[in-house]
This record gives C-alpha cells, sequence and structure tokens, in this order.
C-alpha cells in the first residue's frame, strides 16, 4: 500500500511536520507495513519557508527587522540555490502583535522591504513572497519605503508609517529603488484573488481581523484607493482591480506595482516546485488536511490544491481536518472525497489543542479505515 500524506499545518496548534507525522501514526496503527511519503506543505502563509527549505535541502536566514508596529523583530527567511523564500508574517504579521496592540492604521510592512533587502544581499535570481497572516493594510507602501521608495506629501516630505499616512500621499518617487529588484524575479505566493479596493477588498474582507470596525474598514479602503490611484496615475500601472492585489492589506498590489512582481496561486507553485505529481502518480491513497475546512477552502486552499494534483490519476482524497466550517460539503465537487474531523466528542478548544497530536493520530486511523472499506 503507497499512500502520500500532505497536509497543511493547524494553525495555532501543530506545524504541517507535525500533522503528517500524526496521521502517519495513525495509518501505522491498521497499516504498519505500509509505505507512507510525508510532503510537509504550505500554501503561501505560515510553515511556507520551513516547506521550502525540507523539500529543497535550503537554509534560514535569521535578520533583525522592523516589526508591524516598530519595534524590532527577529525574521527568518529561507535560501535555497539562486531562491530566496520569504513569508511576510515573519515581519509584519499578526503573530508578532497581541490582540490589544491590533491596528491597521498604524501596522507597516517596512519590515517586510527589509527582508527582501536582505535577501538582495545574497545575489538570488528570484523572491518568493508568502503574503498569508498580515497585520497591515498599507498596500505595501512601508515595504517600498523600506526598498528606497519616496513617498511624498504636497510638501514634498516623506510620509510615515501605516495606513493612515497615505491620506498624505501626493507624489510617489521611484529614483532611489535598490536597483537589484530590476535583475531579480519577485513572485507572490497568496491563496487569496481579492482586488486592492471594494467590498470584496483587502479592507472590507480582511480588515476586521486585523482590528478594524465597520467603519474603519470603509476608511482603510478610501486610504487603499488613494494609493491605487497614485501608482496608476503616476507609475501607469493598474493595481485597483487586479486579482489578489488585496492579499496581506494590499502588499499584492505594492509588490507589483514597486517591484515588477507576478501574483501566483501560493498552492499551485509550491506544489510545482515540490514536485507532487512524482510522488502521487504510483500511490493508492492522498491524504491531505488543514486547520479549519469549509466553503472558502475551494478558493486556492492547499488541501484543494492537493485533490485536483490526486483526481490527475483518479486517485482518491481523504482530508483531516481540526474542524469543519460552513457549507463544508462544497469540497466534495472539488476533488476531495471524505473529510474527517479530529474531535471525536465534546470539547474545549483548549483541550483540543492540547491533545492535538493523539486526536490527528486517531483520525489518521478512521481514514485508513474507511479506506480499506472500499477496496
Amino acid at each position: 500500500m503507497n499512500i502520500v500524506v500532505s497536509a497543511d499545518s493547524f494553525k495555532g496548534s501543530a506545524s504541517t511536520f507535525e500533522v503528517n507525522d500524526y496521521i502517519e501514526r495513525g495509518i501505522r496503527r491498521v497499516m504498519p507495513d505500509a509505505q507512507v511519503t510525508k510532503l510537509p506543505l504550505a500554501d503561501g502563509g505560515e510553515g511556507t519557508v520551513d516547506a521550502f527549505i525540507h523539500h529543497l535541502n535550503g537554509q534560514h536566514i535569521e535578520r533583525e527587522v522592523t516589526g508591524p508596529l516598530g519595534k524590532k523583530v527577529k525574521a527568518k527567511f529561507g535560501l535555497v540555490d539562486n531562491k530566496a523564500v520569504i513569508e511576510m508574517a515573519e515581519a509584519s504579521g499578526l503573530p508578532l502583535i497581541t490582540e490589544e496592540e491590533k491596528n491597521p492604521f498604524d501596522a507597516t510592512t517596512y519590515g517586510t522591504g527589509e527582508l527582501i533587502k536582505a535577501a538582495l544581499d545574497y545575489g538570488v535570481d528570484e523572491i518568493l513572497i508568502g503574503l498569508g497572516g498580515s497585520a497591515t493594510n498599507d498596500g505595501g507602501a512601508g515595504m517600498a519605503q523600506a526598498l528606497g521608495v519616496s513617498l511624498k506629501d504636497d510638501r514634498n516630505d516623506e510620509i510615515g508609517f501605516g495606513a493612515a499616512q497615505l491620506e498624505r500621499l501626493s507624489h510617489i518617487d521611484m529614483s532611489g529603488i535598490d536597483e537589484r529588484l530590476a535583475h531579480t524575479t519577485i513572485t507572490v505566493l497568496s491563496d487569496v484573488t481579492n482586488p486592492l479596493c471594494g467590498e470584496n477588498g483587502a479592507s472590507y474582507v480582511f480588515g476586521p481581523q486585523k482590528g478594524a470596525s465597520d467603519q474603519d474598514v470603509k476608511k482603510l479602503d478610501q486610504l487603499l484607493r488613494h494609493l491605487g490611484e497614485k501608482i496608476e496615475n503616476e507609475l501607469q500601472l493598474q493595481v485597483i482591480e487586479q486579482p489578489g492585489a488585496g492579499a496581506a492589506g494590499g502588499l499584492g498590489a505594492g509588490l507589483a506595482a514597486f517591484c515588477g512582481a507576478r501574483i501566483h496561486s501560493g498552492i499551485e507553485k509550491i506544489l510545482e516546485i515540490m514536485q507532487l505529481d512524482e510522488y502521487v502518480r504510483n500511490a493508492d491513497l492522498v491524504i491531505t488536511g488543514e486547520g479549519r475546512m469549509d466553503y472558502q477552502s475551494v478558493n486556492g486552499k492547499a488541501p484543494i490544491g492537493v485533490a485536483k494534483v490526486a483526481k490527475r490519476y483518479n486517485l482518491p482524497v481523504i482530508a483531516i481536518v481540526a474542524s469543519e466550517g460552513e457549507r463544508v460539503t462544497e469540497v466534495y465537487q472539488n476533488g476531495i472525497d471524505l473529510v474527517i474531523d479530529i474531535i471525536n466528542e465534546p470539547m474545549t478548544v483548549e483541550k483540543a489543542i492540547s491533545k492535538v497530536d493523539e486526536l490527528t493520530e486517531g483520525a489518521g486511523e478512521k481514514a485508513i479505515r474507511a479506506f480499506r472499506l472500499s477496496v
């Protein structure tokens, strides 16, 4: 029996490496001699750097950079041959601030720009940037400033950090941008296709999780539109409606405008690099998973990407998840054949997190027992 296990992390409770290990243990309760191939997974969010390092035998580089609210933080990126892999959340993410500190008007992507500069110091040909988990809503303005772009007000003074400062923006001066960017491919890894502005844009959709009220999101949307219009008028680049421009509080738009980045589906690019196709083609079963699976999972989430590859070979796909959400059955039309929730009795979130290893192992056993019913 040849089984491929490729699950994403259960955010806040288990890394992709741990989840895959727990599932394997469950499989071996039933089939101790099964051939199990574990492929740690990420889709551009948490764990992307570690997954790349694991699959391509790279190394971690750590730097001190500016955090989302201005404090210095330690952030790492991956170096693999002539490529660098960055998670923007390492420098500008929600995990770096407390619930009380959330402030999308003040949060900056400056530290992400500093990570890009650090990667350029290694002479890489390509930088891949994952956009999950941001605390910011500045449209990549801080990132651009760290790379030498000058954002000036009507008195020719440099504006400050954060979305609130975008109101002052009068002129974009690209003359000081790091020249190395012209010789470096910037690839954005994102699991969202939201535009920069509007009701489906960065502020309305993702602002609330960053601390924005209903009134705040309207203002934040206006600020990003102002930035987008300046980019379109001065740089002749259309970013406001570009799919993916709204990722990470508009960082997708900023990377496209200031760094010439191409926006890709994070999971599709990652699966291409890790050559999942080569592992799956000879498998009997594929097991994937993520922390929470619901109707939104069909929009570029890791398990659906895995399922699409598996279905090229008509393989059964089981998803093991920490929780099921609204309209989860929509995944059944997108390559998943069975969803197994790890929760086996009523329990608090805290208890589930404390027992995630035992619960996930049990779900792995259920998955293989369900599969045996069909063969």
